[in-house]
């Protein structure tokens, strides 16, 4: 672990390497103590080399035993070694040549989970993004693709499994007694998609039939005695294989593709070519294990490693500045691939729905965790302009605003115009490393060919500048000449870096797709006319500071409908009264835009109430929110997964970003204030929705319709239970005790715990005893209880005190110490939390510095909160800051942190 302050690496130095590098041959004699590679690179010069430019290799924690080139052994004076490079001078000839080097690792001692590293009793690798210079010295940077022939050997009793990229050419006994495999991947990749396995597994397999008429094995890798909850994962797999084909006309390039479940994993998942490694969280369910949560969740992350394959693997990054190009084209593919899953098969109406609440869960992601990134001193560009450690730049802001971004040139280009600047996309790129300028002048060759007058020179400032916009909406409407005057105008306010500057210099105006629709005073839709069309939406393209709009033959004054279907990624500043905010949350035929409006409603109740708390005022009154919750209760045209969303409250970390100051105490106690209420004055509401959406019976299915059904039955029990209704704990309990899958059970539970957790320890011991050997579940037992609000800083000491907690393992870590620094607001928030979460960040630093620094920015945004709890988290990040041995992950996040 480097515990020096790194350098800071700018965009604008970048240099290509000197050599290509297009063959790469590894021999590994695997081992969980001590790993013996040796490497083979094979180096070619053109002609941009400078004469006599170095080989500079890097390396981290390794032991070197010989350095040849062209066969010559090097002496220790013919090369140049610290603890980060291996610098070699190349032969004078210009010709290519070879660079064979023999090194060791030490797969037991590496905590970071990064490079080769022991999980239980396997061995997994992890490179992305700098992790494979833990496994040899190299060029470890993405613009260096080499095709990769790969040689594993161990003892057969110990690792009777050994897996690699590409294809399986060879398998064989050698003569000591250990087996050995040869994989060879046809297609030139980076080093940061090369993956190692090795170990006893189970495997399920399937064959599927390409486009082409293709045979491709696909396979799902997990440990013994899983194998029956890997199904869904295969399932999810093959479907994602076929809907790439459909959607984008990609193609599985390898003859198999592998999915592999790890224990132990920093992330998600990853997305080595043809070896995906995964976190067992995103692999393993079955009725009785997994909730309907976790089954989505497993879909979203198969599909978006599989499709990693195309956007991140065939093309990837030139350099790690243009993390977005893969990351946020694929969280885009993603969430695309979802949707139709979810609608799949579905009557138009219901599949209209399944689709709007996937866009309303990616939306909510997005305003909880990117927004404020984007309002706190971790602001940056989806293409970043510098960084200190690149691992703290998988952020909210690459993925899932980038994603926002590419679904802006979706919407901009239309379906078919967005799959032909796909298409271009790769005609001109394929098996090249390049750059998000390379993406958009593809998707630019199409939009100038619909609109010859225009291009995207002001839409590429998305890439380059930081911060969620905010647009201003004015409207006038002339009942004599029946038209409506429309104004849009833009501004960004520093984010970041940004607001320390003095003056700071306005920001140019961005390309904003604005998705607007009227509706009468009786929440009818009332048609747009324009351009001798008529329309339920109009996109209205903002490219200056400020543009206006003229809308003929508009019949009355209309209730705008803005922003629908979330068309771009920024807030809406709006003078909208509390009428016709209560008439889009009744009527807006648009389901993003209802809901939208339904959780406007309820956060403008919850921010008056935090007002009248700081002030000692009467609270605001709560029936026209309760009136909503009413009708909404009632309407049964609404699916069920809709209804929860629309029916649930703002999420605390939500009510406490639009607060000012951000103050955590007040804002829990108003709203578990108004929880309480809506539940207890609709109790005979919520009584009757829970008993209509008792279990059916027959086989459990993941479905949409089905899980639907269960989230909102669970949502009405949290209601019960936050209303103290006669009953709750009893109908709590009962379902717990006959639940038939794990979604009615931990829902049941979960409800208990935050709203009568004295009544149900029993059932927390009972939960332990039943499912104490699956570590996934029991994350989920440790996870609800640090996130309830009983749960202090002493009872979540408790909770790591007990044998089944270990800070070595990454899930096992987030379920508890995360759970409660990122979802216990009232208790973190305490001299006491501040004193753990100090504690914890360095603990965790010890081990695995990655997990620490994501840890370190639960405070990115301490100075929006009011007085008592910012000077606590800034003692607290000078606390963390001035300890000895902090790793550059750590310090740059509390450095930004405090700096900002």
């Amino acid at each position: 672990m480097r515990t020096d302050i790194a350098q800071t690496i700018h965009r604008q130095d970048y240099t290509p390497y000197p050599y290509r590098l297009p063959q790469v041959r590894l021999e590994f004699d695997l081992d969980a103590q001590t790993t013996r590679v040796r490497s083979v690179l094979r180096f070619e010069p053109d002609r941009n080399t400078p004469p006599g430019a170095p080989i500079v290799l890097q390396g981290e924690d390794l032991e070197l035993i010989d350095v040849q080139i062209d066969g010559h052994a090097l002496s220790a004076n013919e090369y140049y070694l610290d603890d980060e490079t291996l610098r070699l001078t190349p032969p004078a000839s210009g010709k290519p040549f070879t660079v064979s080097i023999t090194s060791l690792c030490h797969p037991a001692r590496n905590t970071t989970l990064m490079g080769l590293y022991v999980s239980g009793d396997k061995l997994f690798t992890q490179c992305e993004a700098q992790g494979f210079r833990r496994i040899t010295w190299f060029p470890d940077r993405p613009d260096m693709m080499a095709c990769y022939e790969v040689v594993l050997r161990a003892d057969p009793k110990a690792y009777p499994t050994l897996l690699s990229n590409g294809n399986l050419v060879e398998q064989t006994t050698l003569p000591d007694d250990r087996h050995q495999t040869l994989w060879r991947d046809p297609h030139p990749k980076p080093c940061y998609l090369f993956a190692l396995v090795a170990g006893d597994f189970d495997c399920i397999e399937r064959t599927e039939t390409t486009r082409s008429g293709r045979s491709v094995l696909l396979q799902v890798y997990s440990d013994r005695g899983c194998r029956e909850q890997t199904h869904w994962a295969l399932d999810c797999l093959a479907r994602a294989l076929h809907w790439d084909e459909r959607r984008f006309g990609l193609e599985l390039d390898l003859d198999r593709f592998m999915v592999v479940a790890a224990r132990d994993f920093n992330m998600g998942a990853m997305e080595n070519k043809g070896l995906n490694v995964f976190n067992a969280a995103y692999v393993l369910a079955d009725p009785a294990t997994a909730t309907d949560g976790a089954y989505r969740r497993i879909e979203d992350v198969i599909g978006h490693e599989y499709f990693h394959n195309w956007t991140g693997n065939r093309v990837t990054c030139r350099d790690w500045f243009q993390l977005s190009l893969k990351e946020g084209l694929t969280v885009f593919r993603e969430q695309e691939f979802s949707a139709d899953m979810l609608a799949d098969g579905l009557p138009a109406a219901e599949a209209a729905s399944a689709r709007a609440v996937k866009r309303i869960d990616d939306v909510h992601v997005l305003r909880m965790m990117q927004f404020p990134e984007d309002a706190g001193p971790m602001a940056h560009p989806i293409r970043p302009d510098s960084y200190q450690e690149i691992g703290n730049f998988y952020t909210a802001t690459v993925y899932e605003k980038g994603a926002e971004v590419i679904r802006m040139q979706h919407t901009l280009l239309g379906e078919s115009g967005f799959r032909a600047g796909m298409d271009e996309y790769f005609r001109r790129h394929d098996g090249q490393a390049v750059t998000c300028d390379d993406f958009v002048n593809a998707m630019e060759s199409i939009y100038v060919r619909q609109h010859p007058e225009q291009d995207f020179t002001v839409f590429r400032r998305w890439y380059a500048q930081a911060g969620t916009p905010r647009v201003k909406v004015e409207h006038h409407y002339d009942a004599k000449a029946r038209c409506l005057q429309l104004t849009l105008s833009q501004h960004c306010p520093p984010a970041g870096l940004e607001a320390r500057q003095t003056p700071i210099a306005d920001k140019p105006p961005l390309h904003i797709p604005v998705a607007i629709g009227l509706l009468d005073r009786s929440g009818r839709p009332l048609p747009i006319l324009w351009q001798g069309q008529s329309r339920d939406t109009l996109l209205l393209e903002l490219r200056e500071a400020r543009q206006t709009w003229t809308l003929d033959d508009v019949p009355e004054a209309p209730v705008i409908s803005l922003l629908r279907g979330f068309s771009a990624p920024v807030i809406i500043e709006t003078e909208r009264d509390a009428d016709d905010l209560a008439l889009l949350a009744r009527s807006d035929p648009d389901p993003f835009a209802r809901w939208d409006a339904t959780q406007e409603t309820a956060l403008r109740h919850l921010l008056a109430g935090m007002r009248s708390l700081r002030d000692q005022a009467p609270q605001p009154a709560i029936e026209p929110l309760m009136e909503l919750w009413r009708e909404a209760l009632r309407d049964d045209a609404l699916s069920p997964a809709y209804r929860t969303r629309l029916l649930a409250l703002p999420a605390l970390r939500e009510l406490l970003e639009r607060s000012a100051p951000m103050d955590p105490q007040a804002a829990a106690t108003v709203r578990t204030r108004t929880q309480a209420a809506l539940g207890a004055s609709l109790a005979d509401q919520w009584n009757a929705l829970y008993d209509s959406l008792a279990d059916e019976g027959g086989p459990y299915s993941p479905d949409p319709v089905s899980s639907g059904r269960r989230s909102l039955r669970n949502l009405a029990l949290e209601y019960l239970l936050a209303g103290q209704t006669p009953d709750a704990v009893r109908k709590a309990r009962v379902q717990y005790a006959q639940a038939q899958n794990m979604t009615e059970s931990l829902g049941a539970l979960t409800a208990l715990l935050q709203h009568a957790p004295q009544e149900c320890a029993d059932l927390l011991q009972d939960f332990h005893t039943r499912w104490h050997a699956e570590p996934l579940v029991l994350d989920n037992w440790f996870g609800i209880q640090a996130s309830a609000p009983s749960c202090t800083v002493a009872r979540v000491r408790a909770l790591m005190a007990l044998p089944d907690f270990t800070l070595r393992t990454p899930n096992r870590a987030r379920a508890v110490i995360f759970r409660f620094c990122m979802d216990n607001m009232a208790n973190l928030h305490t001299p006491e939390g501040y004193d753990f979460w100090a504690e914890q960040v360095l603990t965790l630093n010890e081990i695995n510095p990655e997990v620490a620094a994501r840890l370190a920015r639960a405070f990115d945004n301490w100075a929006r909160y009011e007085p008592v709890s910012r000077e606590g988290m800034k003692a607290a990040l000078h606390r963390v800051r001035s300890a000895p041995g902090l790793s550059r992950n750590v310090h740059e996040i509390v450095s930004k942190a405090l700096d900002a």
